[in-house]
């Protein structure tokens, strides 16, 4: 089983237009060691999740595979999990959770459970994708570009920076080096302009849209994290 090291907590208020609020752990998960490397089916990269405009809906990315050819397909042998746990208020411990489970046959026709709620099954490459009877769940399967920017280059530069001058580094309370405005700049403008080394890059892309009613039994608060497990 591998754990997605992002997870988003979303407030999935009834006001039109957005959600209450919600708190990003930032993180990222490409470029794996040989055993995750071996297997790209398996390969998870990033989870991303947003509120439909009008905060109806629940909208959740998975991509799988780094670079991966258009006529990539996941695997047969593994299931798909998006992990969605919903509370009362931030900060409260979470009362439920619903998985949302994607499988794949050999021809890449997919499976789709929402717990007990909803399942549908097809094939979901089509640009409109595919719909559930009670018309809560949607669902877009394909190779898509990788939506993931990330300045290899500028990073480097700003790694090899830090570590000529970290033994001489002084912390904030909150553990953050205390750097005066000029060099705090030229670093972040390090990382923000240059190459997006993920440009052009191809990932397999799972694409759920679900009634926010399905995934918020214990609250209006959701946390999201994702999975691939072998069966």
């Amino acid at each position: 089983m591998k754990q997605l090291t992002r997870a988003l907590v979303l407030g999935l208020g009834a006001v039109v237009g957005g959600t209450y609020g919600w708190h990003a752990v930032r993180a990222a998960d490409h470029a794996d060691g040989p055993a995750a490397s071996a297997d790209p089916t398996s390969d998870l990269d990033d989870v991303y999740s947003w509120m439909s405009p009008d905060s109806a809906s629940l909208n959740l990315v998975m991509t799988v595979g780094r670079d991966v050819s258009t006529n990539f397909k996941l695997s047969d042998k593994v299931q798909y999990v998006f992990h969605v746990s919903s509370r009362a208020t931030f900060g409260a411990q979470a009362t439920t959770e619903e998985n949302i489970i994607a499988e794949f046959d050999a021809s890449g026709r997919v499976k789709l459970w929402v717990g007990t709620d909803a399942y549908l099954e097809g094939d979901a490459t089509s640009e409109a994708g595919i719909e559930s009877k009670n018309a809560k769940v949607k669902v877009f399967t394909g190779v898509r570009n990788d939506p993931f920017f990330f300045n290899l280059k500028g990073f480097q530069s700003v790694a090899r920076t830090v570590g000529t001058v970290a033994g001489s580094l002084t912390f904030d309370p909150a553990g953050c080096p205390k750097l005066d405005a000029a060099t705090s700049a030229s670093l972040v403008g390090t990382l923000r302009t240059g190459q997006d080394d993920f440009l052009g890059f191809n990932a397999f892309a799972i694409v759920v849209q679900v009634d926010k009613t399905l995934v918020t039994r214990g609250g209006p608060i959701v946390s999201v994290w994702a999975s691939t497990n072998r069966k």
